[in-house]
């Protein structure tokens, strides 16, 4: 089996990750909320919970663009595209 090289944590873990690396980072838990809520930092959402990759999260803090997504709708039916992964 191989091992899974992404490093998915809460957005607390995030937050504390980005916070322990920086301690005078100016990213608030909020600021990092709204950035998964709106795409801008690609995520999972797992239950009720939203995973960050540490990585891409790093990426976005330094200024990379973050992999386009395609927007999600609400409501109606929807064709999802497999080869994309699926971001909410």
């Amino acid at each position: 089996m191989e091992k899974l090289k992404t490093r998915m944590r809460t957005l607390e873990q995030a937050f504390n990750a980005v916070k322990e690396s920086d301690p005078e980072t100016c990213l608030t838990k909020y600021g990092l909320r709204q950035a998964v809520l709106t795409g801008k930092v690609p995520s999972v959402k797992c239950g009720k919970k939203y995973l960050v990759d540490l990585d891409a999260l790093q990426e976005w803090l330094q200024g990379s663009t973050a992999p386009e997504f395609p927007e999600v709708s609400s409501g109606g039916i929807r064709r999802i595209d497999a080869s994309r992964p699926r971001v909410i």
